[in-house]
């Protein structure tokens, strides 16, 4: 690529450089977060990613040509009449018509919709084609017929990449954890491999009309994940059915409540069972007694169904039972002290010390025990005492063989790992035996199906000339058919494990990973494995299933790819570039993707034996700032700050000179208080692209978190991203003094700030009051990152802090 003084290339500001409907992208990209079915991200769980509708605007944004400066550059020397200023105004008008249409949940699959924005891409390109028809490297860079793919360096969840793909890009998705690369070839490599096969099951191909409908995208991969889960399902239930028994309900339960008179006889389906957890009384008289940890001793609290756990003490003895109807308040604090001591002994009323229960569980004496069994009734939930037959159950499960597989120690940051803190520092002491052993059989199976897969792919012979099945790589039809099956077991994983809490009003068990982070859980909910309820394999097999429609997983045809590597290792011919890179010192995802590491790599080695080639999820070169991992925080920025810098001269390079850079940054909640500027973390990134040869030429605030999300609650929630458009700087930029800059800020930012605001620009207003403040920080910083420096009245550069304060002020 040359952008050589002496040759530049014509490139025309992009659409995101000048103007943007930013309020109706929030609007979708909030009403997207609220999407729990049918949505990409019900894949596989990923931690923060960005929203389809803000990566669809970006990349749309990013590569469509502002018509004003489109026509300088068609016009040089011209100048612009009423008229020609006029069809600026419509021409945006019209083209921010298509994001606001275009950004709606309902429009991910209106190809109608689609089409004219992928039109509008194709028009640009052979506009930006023509204007460097004379460019030297024109026929390298400047090919009407064959656009530049779309890579994003910093995967992570796929969104970017995805919607590159529904907007008819090739797509490109890389990154170092090998948990992203899998979720990314799931939802952009592997389903336009198998666009438009039917499945090979024998039972479909025996329906001979099902078997002829039009299997469109991904559908027929979709039906041979379903039809060869539900027969791992069943194969798990010959080997380990015996560990979730049903409950019968008894008349001695009877006596004690009338409501279960009439279900005597019967055996339920269990959907979990509640337990607490344990440590020895630290009163002497009772320290032989192993105690409950009992945040709440509720079980449901929506009117009409009240249930609630009861203890029953009897000297140095007590028990579980269950009522029904409104509970008293106490049962609303279980053992848990209101103040001082966290839990209190339920014999004596001891108060007992976090510390003692640190040291206990640190010691290997914390346990756990039944409080309540859920069960599946005629009318809905039956909450049940615990009951010896599945409390003797439990006591039996051997998990010889079975720990050492997901034996692996929990990255040392107590941070978000504060199971850490409790004798929980291996995957396998996350799960009960009984978990163990469920996720492990149906890991174990992974090779049967697989087998079954090939045998009867050959049998179908789906394509004449791939009876190998191999279609234009290494991946096969089975390994694809098994690659989702493994995910399965590992989304199973995040729902099937003893930090799983139980949420009263819905009346399930909630997932580990509602934020970033592994907490202890006192009370847990450990759900029936192989029920049809909420977190058995069946409830996750099938949103997974539904995650691979054509309405989630285009398939569109093309040369998309997924690799594991580097930010630093981008090579290859000029790509558009945009990106969600780490975020300074949050959480390291390498650190919580273990927990999905240890159940994906027994599954499919075999099948990406590169991907899966360590023991664990690589660290060393992750671009965060975290102090444990460097020795202190200043060598932990020192780190990030150096990677960074790096990692953006190398997107720099690799950047298509027709458009621009697109970057995501996502500020933690305490960053968002009053000033939005005023953090470590958006310096120091700032800082590094700027380091970089990178010059902002725009900041556009997205919504992209939930408000009320648990994370939010915290301190470090990420509450709004911030995305940058940057370009190269000029290899001629030069410097200015503060004076200079300033005068600078003076003239340009209240003409800035009008075409920001200007309701001419489309129906509404483009950009809402509240993110007035960050819209305006990407015109500053346009000046501010234009040049080599801006000089202080001693000479020394001005910091990108000082930048920012005065481009509020």
């Amino acid at each position: 690529m040359s952008t050589a003084t002496d040759h530049p290339v014509v490139s025309p500001k992009k659409l995101i450089e000048v103007a943007l409907p930013l309020d109706a992208i929030n609007a979708a990209c909030g009403r997207e977060k609220s999407i729990r079915h049918g949505h990409p991200s019900t894949l596989h769980l990923w931690w923060a990613r960005r929203p389809l509708a803000a990566a669809r605007a970006v990349i749309f944004s990013q590569l469509v040509n502002d018509p004003e400066d489109l026509w300088w550059h068609q016009n040089p020397g011209a100048v612009p009449n009423k008229q020609v200023r006029g069809h600026w105004t419509k021409t945006r008008q019209r083209l921010f018509k298509i994001i606001e249409e275009l950004v709606l949940w309902e429009n991910t699959t209106n190809e109608e919709v689609l089409e004219r924005a992928r039109e509008e891409i194709r028009k640009s390109w052979r506009e930006v084609c023509e204007l460097n028809k004379s460019h030297p490297q024109a026929a390298e860079l400047f090919d009407a017929d064959k656009m530049p793919g779309l890579h994003d360096p910093f995967a992570g969840g796929g969104a970017i990449p995805l919607e590159a793909q529904r907007l008819g890009l090739e797509a490109y998705a890389s990154d170092l954890n090998p948990v992203a690369v899998l979720i990314n070839k799931a939802m952009i490599e592997i389903p336009p491999k198998f666009a438009g096969w039917p499945p090979v099951h024998p039972d479909v191909r025996r329906d001979k009309k099902l078997f002829a409908k039009d299997w469109k995208g991904a559908e027929g991969l979709a039906e041979d994940v379903r039809r060869y889960g539900q027969w791992m399902r069943d194969e798990a239930e010959k080997r380990i059915g015996h560990l979730y028994p049903k409950v019968e309900i008894t008349a001695e339960m009877a006596k004690e409540r009338p409501d279960l008179k009439p279900l005597v006889g019967q055996k339920l389906t269990v959907i979990a069972w509640i337990w607490a957890r344990t440590v020895k009384s630290p009163n002497p008289a009772f320290s032989h007694i192993d105690v409950p940890l009992a945040s709440t001793f509720i079980l449901a609290d929506r009117e009409g169904t009240e249930a609630y756990v009861v203890p029953e003490v009897r000297r140095d003895k007590y028990r579980f039972a269950v009522a029904i109807g409104t509970p008293p308040d106490e049962a609303a604090e279980g053992t848990k002290l209101a103040r001082g001591a966290k839990f209190r002994c339920l014999l004596s009323d001891t108060a007992i010390d976090p510390e003692y229960i640190k040291q206990e569980a640190s010691q290997g004496r914390m346990g756990a025990k039944m409080m309540a069994i859920v069960a599946d009734g005629p009318k809905g939930r039956v909450f049940l005492p615990p009951t010896e037959q599945h409390e003797d159950v439990v006591a039996g499960v051997d998990t010889t063989g079975v720990r050492a597989a997901v034996h692996l120690a929990i990255a040392d940051d107590p941070r978000p790992m504060t199971c850490l803190l409790y004798g929980m520092t291996h995957f396998d002491h996350l799960f009960t035996p009984r978990q163990l052993c469920g996720l492990s059989s149906f890991a174990s199976l992974i090779n049967d199906v697989k087998a079954k897969v090939e045998s009867d792919y050959l049998k179908a012979a789906t394509r004449a000339t791939d009876t190998d099945g191999v279609i234009g790589s290494d991946l096969t039809y089975p390994d694809a058919v098994v690659t989702y099956l493994a995910m399965c077991i590992s989304k199973a994983s995040d729902l099937n494990n003893a930090l799983c809490g139980w949420k009263v009003d819905a009346q399930c068990p909630v997932h580990l990973f509602g934020r970033q982070a592994i907490p202890i859980v006192w009370d847990f909910a450990e759900a029936n494995l192989l029920s049809e309820s909420t977190c058995s394999w069946l409830s996750v097999h099938q949103n997974l299933v539904r995650s691979m429609s054509p309405a989630c997983l285009p398939a569109i045809p093309g040369g998309h790819r997924a690799e594991n590597a580097s930010a630093l290792e981008l090579s290859g011919s000029p790509r558009f570039i945009s990106t969600d890179p780490p975020y300074y010192d949050n959480i390291g995802y390498a650190d919580l993707s273990d927990f999905f590491y240890v159940w994906l790599r027994p599954s499919l080695r075999n099948t990406f034996p590169e991907l899966f080639r360590t023991m664990a999820v690589p660290k060393a070169e992750e671009l965060v700032a975290a102090a444990y991992r460097h020795g202190s925080k200043v060598k932990a920025e020192q780190f990030f700050m150096q990677g960074m810098t790096a990692a953006m001269q190398r997107l720099a390079a690799a950047l298509h000179p027709s458009a621009p850079l697109t970057l995501y940054y996502a500020f933690k909640q305490s960053e968002t208080k009053g000033d939005l500027t005023n953090s470590a973390g958006w310096e120091t990134f700032l800082e590094a692209v700027l380091a970089a040869g990178l010059a902002i030429n725009g900041t556009w605030p997205v919504r992209t978190e939930q408000a009320n999300r648990m994370r939010s609650l915290a301190s470090n929630a990420l509450a709004s991203s911030v995305v940058l458009v940057c370009r190269p700087r000029s290899s001629v930029a030069g410097t200015i003094t503060r004076r200079q800059f300033v005068r600078l800020l003076n003239e340009t930012l209240p003409e800035a700030l009008a075409t920001i605001t200007s309701v001419d620009a489309g129906e509404h207003s483009p950009v809402a009051p509240v993110d007035l403040s960050q819209a305006i920080i990407g015109p500053g910083m346009a000046i501010f990152s234009r040049y080599d420096a801006v000089l202080e009245a001693d000479g020394t550069p001005m910091t990108v802090k000082t930048a920012l304060q005065l481009i509020n002020r």
